[in-house]
């Protein structure tokens, strides 16, 4: 029995120490750069604010589509880390909420949007999306509640194969980059037959993984071509195209 006791002593030792492990690790974030932090700050044309609950506002100071894009950012990321982007699609004319993630990872709450629509109910018409495992849980979300959503934007990220949308009505926007080294342009091209076919495609030429967002370099991405500010504007713009036309027909 001591032998035993022993041998249990030692296995939650481990599993508390690997547990331990993880955690910390989860708890490591991708730190905002700069430009990042500096893009925090409201402008003529967009409000910037954060909730109670955490969640990272982006609002259009001037006309707006009446359309909200709900934004999970990715794997181990500070959701600051995606204001240049954000900000610039709100002064475009849409609301933008970057929502916080247990442990950074968005494949442990991929069910954070229907918060976000239940606590702003004056925004009618929505959009779920994200960067690379922030896109796949956006995806996961529009599979598990089909008709909730009006849009999917998808930035470096692509569906699993269990939550095929080939057969959903829900209106896509996949945005890829041609240097991506982790949602590589063959990968991207693999999973087409998972989205719609009327899915809008958009390649960032030059681009890469990481400048989807402003948190530095990315372990297995590839070197852009392109500054970083070019492919953020490249991205803002066609993602706040897109979310215009969601917007309801007067």
């Amino acid at each position: 029995m001591k032998l035993l006791r022993r041998v249990l002593l030692t296995i939650l030792a481990a599993m508390l120490v690997a547990v331990g492990g993880f955690v910390a690790w989860a708890n490591t974030p991708a730190r905002p750069s700069p430009e990042a932090l500096a893009a925090m700050k409201t402008t003529a044309g967009a409000k910037v604010s954060a909730d109670a609950a955490g969640r990272l506002i982006f609002e259009p100071v001037g006309a707006a589509t009446g359309v909200g894009l709900i934004l999970y950012p990715g794997a181990r990321i500070d959701p600051r880390a995606y204001a240049p982007v954000a900000r610039s699609i709100a002064e475009q004319g849409s609301v933008v909420l970057i929502v916080p993630m247990v442990l950074h990872l968005a494949v442990l709450s991929p069910g954070r949007a229907q918060d976000v629509m239940e606590a702003y109910p004056d925004i009618r018409t929505w959009a779920v999306g994200g960067h690379s495992l922030g896109g796949a849980m956006a995806a996961r979300f529009v599979h598990e509640h089909p008709g909730t959503v009006a849009g999917l934007v998808l930035w470096a990220a692509y569906p699993g194969a269990s939550d095929d949308l080939s057969q959903s009505p829900v209106k896509v926007l996949s945005i890829s980059a041609a240097r991506d080294g982790l949602a590589t342009p063959e990968t991207i091209a693999a999973t087409r037959p998972l989205l719609p076919p009327g899915t809008t495609w958009v390649t960032i030429q030059g681009g890469n993984h990481a400048q989807f967002g402003s948190y530095g370099t990315q372990a297995g991405d590839r070197t852009a071509t392109i500054s970083a500010a070019e492919q953020w504007n490249l991205t803002a713009q066609a993602t706040a195209q897109f979310l215009a036309r969601l917007a309801p027909q007067p």
